[in-house]
């Protein structure tokens, strides 16, 4: 009985891992197709998905309420300029300058992002993950779950210049700035090595805990390691 119990442990690991990776081809064949890829969205267990120019899209593993969302904007010839998803399903849609679609985020989100959208004002990247945290990049403002982490961002723009977008994972944060990079725990060191290598003018990057990663510029050159 052990062994039987054991066999089909290891069956079912294998078929997870086969099924992720699957998940994970569909968009990297988009991306080459495409030849260019302006942003994605990656986790490990929740879904990915691809953004490149006129709004061009590939997902898959993704939540129902996200593909609607997505497919809606799409054909309401809405400009999605980033999708921010968490492990457990959370998600924030940037979408053109200020507009946004969102689902189970944070309150306080919630009401900051209003505050933008009500007063017009330029939101270049939102980031949440499952613990209730968040960072909301604007033209001219950096606003967080927490004051520390505001600070933390904020004191990059002396050394890198502007921040322009921010990711988080439940373990770990990044952001691109005009002339560098900050992190915070839990970054794949693959990520950096790549960052410190690149010729990319980095405008989005996106990480995993378990270390898959993306950054392009805004033009749609990239690098990805997933």
């Amino acid at each position: 009985m052990k062994s039987r119990i054991v066999t089909t442990m290891l069956c079912l690991i294998i078929a997870l891992t086969a099924g992720a990776q699957g998940t994970r081809q569909y968009i990297k064949k988009s991306i080459k197709e495409w030849g260019s890829c302006r942003n994605v969205t990656i986790t490990d267990t929740g879904g990915d998905i691809a953004l490149n120019q006129d709004n061009q899209y590939s997902y898959s593993g993704i939540p129902t309420s996200l593909a609607d969302a997505i497919k809606e904007l799409h054909d309401d010839a809405e400009y999605i300029d980033d999708i921010q998803l968490t492990e457990s399903g959370r998600w924030v849609i940037l979408v053109g300058d200020n507009g946004f679609r969102w689902h189970n985020i944070p309150s306080a989100l919630e009401r900051k992002l209003r505050e933008f959208n009500s007063d017009n004002e330029v939101v270049t990247s939102v980031a949440l993950n499952d613990n209730g945290q968040w960072i909301v990049i604007t033209r001219d403002h950096v606003a967080s779950s927490d004051d520390e982490l505001r600070d933390w961002v904020t004191d990059g723009n002396a050394e890198y210049g502007k921040a322009w977008a921010a990711h988080l994972t439940n373990t770990g944060c990044a952001v691109s700035y005009e002339d560098g990079y900050k992190f915070l725990g839990n970054v794949p060191q693959r990520l950096k090595d790549a960052l410190d290598d690149t010729n990319i003018n980095v405008y989005r990057l996106k990480f995993t805990e378990k270390g898959s990663y993306f950054f392009a510029d805004q033009n749609g050159t990239y690098k990805y390691w997933m």
